[in-house]
């Protein structure tokens, strides 16, 4: 089934060029009419789409949100303190003693250690607290829509739509304004290509289970280059891997650091 739907999504460019992009709320509903008539060809059934599509709506916070993105501009020192470095590195260790089997089982099958797998959690979510409000579905379909990225986020919301069809998305799920998902903020096709069953439940529950977002989180990282046993400073091997989790200088850093005083390094 993955394969299939991922075969649809490399084909996802051709059929956004048939679909009117829009630049405001205006054409929004004709859009969302013009894909559920495309998307049945690329492998969605209809009533996955009527699941899918009940409740979305433009959404204006994920435009403003994606309107308004701004490079990071403080130093290293500064960001830190801004982000809680401190809090996240004493709640991260807490984190590590109570689910220590969880972070063993882990790091056996993706090599990746305990540290920048919290540090991330903690980053991303505040290790769950709070993972954002905006209507998932809705963030993903308004971006596709938006002519600013439609192709890049035609292929989200396909990605989307397969988690829906496979039982592991709620249609009904919140989250980020640009449609990430869960406890460590993954893009849909991400939680495709790198989603890890990490309680052996037969689904990948990126919301409800912590096991299923930290493998995950390990997975992408190992997806990325991460190199079991070596060092993940800047200028070692398994930098690069945190490197592919986002582009900011001062945040891979962030992840780095904070990784090695979790891990007691």
């Amino acid at each position: 089934m993955a394969g299939l739907i991922l075969a649809g999504l490399a084909a996802a460019t051709p059929a956004a060029a048939a679909l009117q992009c829009g630049n405001d709320s205006s054409g929004f509903n004709r859009w969302v009419q013009d894909f559920k008539q495309v998307a049945p060809s690329k492998g969605i059934s209809p009533a996955v789409l009527d699941r899918a599509f009940a409740n979305v709506q433009y959404n204006r916070p994920t435009i403003s949100a994606d309107r308004g993105q701004k490079s990071f501009r403080l130093s290293f020192d500064e960001f830190l303190k801004k982000r809680g470095a401190a809090a996240i590195i004493a709640q991260g260790k807490r984190k590590k003693a109570e689910n220590a089997a969880l972070f063993d089982r882990i790091e056996r099958r993706f090599g990746v250690p305990a540290g920048p797998v919290i540090a991330i959690w903690g980053m991303e979510t505040g290790f769950g607290a709070y993972m954002g409000n905006q209507h998932t579905l809705s963030a993903v379909a308004t971006l596709s829509y938006d002519c600013r990225r439609s192709d890049y986020f035609t292929e989200q919301l396909y990605a989307a739509l397969e988690l829906v069809a496979r039982g592991d998305l709620n249609p009904s799920a919140h989250g980020a304004a640009h449609g990430e998902i869960g406890q460590t903020q993954f893009l849909p096709l991400n939680v495709i290509r790198y989603g890890a069953d990490g309680d052996g439940d037969g689904h990948i529950d990126m919301v409800g289970s912590r096991a299923d977002a930290l493998a995950s989180t390990a997975n992408f990282l190992k997806g990325h280059g991460w190199v079991t046993g070596a060092g993940y400073q800047p200028g070692e091997p398994s930098f690069a891997a945190i490197q592919g989790w986002n582009a900011a200088t001062v945040y891979q850093r962030a992840i780095a650091y904070m990784g090695a005083q979790i891990d007691g390094k």
